[in-house]
C-alpha cells in the first residue's frame, strides 16, 4: 500500500490530555447515528397507527433515512475535507439533533418523512467525519488501533442497541422518544467537540460539484432501486427504470472523476488490491448482517412472541460480543496483522449464519438463536475492525474524508443489496410453503375458521410460523454465502506488506509517529 505523509504530530493529542474524552465524543456520535437505523423499526407499529400512515407509506419512514444517508455520504465526507472536519461533524450532529426533535414533534406523515430525510443528511455529514477524526486524532500504531476498536464496535453493535432503547423506550414512554432521545445526546456532543476535539487543517480549493451531484444522485437512485426490489420484485418496471438510471449517473461520475482535479472521490483509492478487497468485503459483511437483523426480528416477535422490550434484550449479548471481538482484534492487530482476522471473522459470520439456517417454527431462544448470534458477532467484531483499518490505512491525511466516506457508502450499499435480495427470496420461499401449509390448514380448520381466513387471506399459528421460518431459513443460506464471498475475498485479495504491518504497529517513518 503507498506510504503518505500522516498528520503531524500537533494534530494528535498526547495521552492523557483528553484523547479518550474525543474519542467517547466522536464514538457517540458514530452510535447516534447507526442506532437510529434500528431504533425506529421497534416504533413502527405505533407510528402507523398515531400518524394514520398506510403500510406502504409506513416503510418510507425507514427509507427516507436510508436513501438520503446512503446518498450523501460521499458528499458527506469530502466536505470535512474541504471545510474541517472538526466543524462538518458539528453541523452533521447539529442537524441530526434538530431533525430527531422535528420528528419527535411530527402531527402527520409528511412532517415525520421531511424530518426523516433530514436526519439522514446530518448522519451522512456526521458518520464519515467522525471516522476521519479518529484517523486525524489518534496515531498510527496501538493509540489508533484501541480507537478503531471502539468505533468498529459501536458501528457493528449499534444496530443491536438501537433494538434494544427502541423496545424501552416504545413499550415505556411512547414512539416519539426514540426521536427525542437523540436530543440530548446532540447537545452533549456539540459541548463537548469544541473543547476535546482539534479542528484539522482546512484545505480550501476546488469543490468537486459535478462529482458530488452524480455521486448523490448516483448513489441515490441505486438505493432506491434496491428499496424497490424489495418491495415490488427485480421485474417491476421503475425497479429496472432505477439501476439503469443510476449505472448510466455512475458512469458518468467516473468520467468526471478522472478528470477532476480535486474529484470528490479519487479513484485511485480503487487501485490499490488491499483497499478495493476491503470495500469488497464490507460489501459482502453488510449484505450479510442487514438481512440478519431484520429476520431475527421478525423471528423473535412473530414466532417466539417477544415483546419489544424483550425482543430487544434478546440482541444485546450480540452487542456485547461484537465489542469483545473488536477489542481483542485491536490488541492483537500489531502482532499478526488484519488478514487474519479478515478471514477468521468472515468464516464466523458464516457459521453463525449458517448455524441460523436450522431455525424451525419450534425453536426456542436459549437453543437455536443465541448461539449463533454469538458466533456471528464475534466474527462481525473481527472484520469490522480489521476493515476499517485497512481501508483508511495509508490514506494522504487530506483524503480521510473521501475514504471514510466511500467504506460509510460501501456499508450502506451493501446492506440495502444484500436485505433486497433476501427479502425477494425469502417471498419465493414463504409463498411455496403459504400453498403447503393453507391446503393442511384447510384440511383441519373448523367453519369458523375457514370463514376468518377467506376474510383475511392470513393463516394463524401454528401454520404461520411454519411459513415465516421457511422463509427465514432460505434467506439465512444466502446470506452464510455472503459471508463465505468475504472470507474468500480476505483469502485471495488482501495482500499486507511489511510496510502496512509497520504503520499498524506504530513505526517510524512515513505514515507513523513521530514523521511530518
Amino acid at each position: 500500500m503507498p506510504r503518505s505523509p500522516s498528520v503531524s504530530r500537533t494534530a494528535a493529542p498526547k495521552r492523557g490530555d483528553g484523547s479518550t474524552i474525543a474519542l467517547l465524543v466522536i464514538a457517540g456520535c458514530q452510535l447516534m447515528v447507526v442506532l437510529d437505523i434500528t431504533i425506529v423499526n421497534i416504533a413502527l407499529p405505533q407510528i402507523q397507527r398515531s400518524l394514520d400512515f398506510s403500510t406502504t407509506g409506513l416503510s418510507w419512514v425507514v427509507n427516507a433515512y436510508t436513501l438520503a444517508f446512503g446518498g450523501l455520504l460521499l458528499l458527506g465526507g469530502r466536505i470535512g475535507d474541504i471545510l474541517g472536519r472538526r466543524r462538518m461533524f458539528m453541523v452533521g450532529v447539529a442537524l441530526f439533533a434538530l431533525a430527531s426533535l422535528l420528528g419527535g414533534l411530527a402531527q402527520n406523515s409528511w412532517q415525520l418523512l421531511a424530518a426523516r430525510a433530514l436526519q439522514g443528511l446530518g448522519g451522512a455529514i456526521a458518520s464519515p467525519t467522525a471516522l476521519s477524526l479518529v484517523s486525524t486524532t489518534f496515531r498510527e500504531g496501538p493509540e489508533r488501533n484501541r480507537a478503531f476498536g471502539v468505533f468498529a464496535a459501536v458501528s457493528a453493535g449499534g444496530g443491536a442497541i438501537g433494538l434494544l432503547v427502541g423496545g424501552m423506550l416504545v413499550e415505556w414512554l411512547d414512539w416519539r422518544w426514540v426521536f427525542f432521545v437523540n436530543v440530548p445526546i446532540g447537545l452533549l456532543i456539540l459541548l463537548a467537540a469544541p473543547r476535546w476535539i482539534r479542528e484539522s487543517e482546512r484545505r480550501p480549493g476546488h469543490f468537486d460539484v459535478a462529482g458530488a451531484l452524480t455521486s448523490t444522485l448516483g448513489v441515490v437512485l441505486l438505493v432506491y432501486g434496491f428499496i424497490r426490489a424489495a418491495q415490488e420484485g427485480w421485474g417491476n418496471a421503475l425497479t429496472l427504470a432505477s439501476f439503469g438510471a443510476a449505472l448510466v449517473v455512475l458512469a458518468v461520475f467516473v468520467l468526471v472523476e478522472r478528470r477532476s482535479r480535486q474529484p470528490v472521490t479519487p479513484l485511485r483509492m480503487f487501485t490499490d488490491r488491499n483497499r478495493a478487497g476491503t470495500y469488497g468485503m464490507m460489501l459482502s459483511l453488510a449484505a450479510a448482517i442487514f438481512g440478519m437483523f431484520f429476520f431475527l426480528t421478525l423471528f423473535v416477535q412473530n414466532v417466539l412472541g417477544f415483546g419489544p422490550l424483550r425482543a430487544g434484550l434478546a440482541f444485546l449479548p450480540v452487542s456485547a460480543v461484537i465489542a469483545v471481538g473488536a477489542g481483542v482484534t485491536s490488541q492483537l492487530l500489531p502482532r499478526f496483522g488484519p488478514k487474519p482476522f479478515m478471514v477468521l471473522g468472515a468464516l464466523l459470520s458464516a457459521a453463525g449464519l449458517g448455524w441460523l439456517t436450522l431455525t424451525d417454527a419450534h425453536s426456542t431462544y436459549a437453543g437455536s438463536v443465541l448461539g449463533p448470534m454469538l458466533v456471528l458477532g464475534l466474527g462481525m467484531g473481527m472484520q469490522f475492525v480489521s476493515l476499517t483499518l485497512m481501508a483508511l490505512s495509508g490514506v494522504a491525511p487530506h483524503e480521510t474524508g473521501a475514504a471514510s466516506g466511500l467504506l460509510n457508502t460501501t456499508q450502506q450499499v451493501g446492506g440495502s443489496l444484500g436485505l433486497s435480495i433476501l427479502v425477494t427470496l425469502f417471498g419465493t420461499a414463504g409463498r411455496d410453503e403459504a400453498q403447503r401449509q393453507t391446503a393442511d390448514f384447510l384440511s383441519r380448520a373448523s367453519a369458523p375458521e375457514r370463514l376468518r381466513f377467506q376474510r383475511t387471506g392470513e393463516l394463524p399459528p401454528p401454520w404461520a410460523h411454519e411459513v415465516l421460518t421457511a422463509g427465514v431459513s432460505v434467506a439465512f443460506v444466502l446470506a452464510a454465502v455472503f459471508a463465505v464471498v468475504g472470507a474468500l475475498i480476505a483469502l485471495l485479495v488482501i495482500r499486507v506488506r511489511p510496510g502496512d504491518l509497520e504503520r499498524i504497529q506504530g513505526g517510524l517513518g512515513p505514515g507513523g509517529p513521530g514523521h511530518g
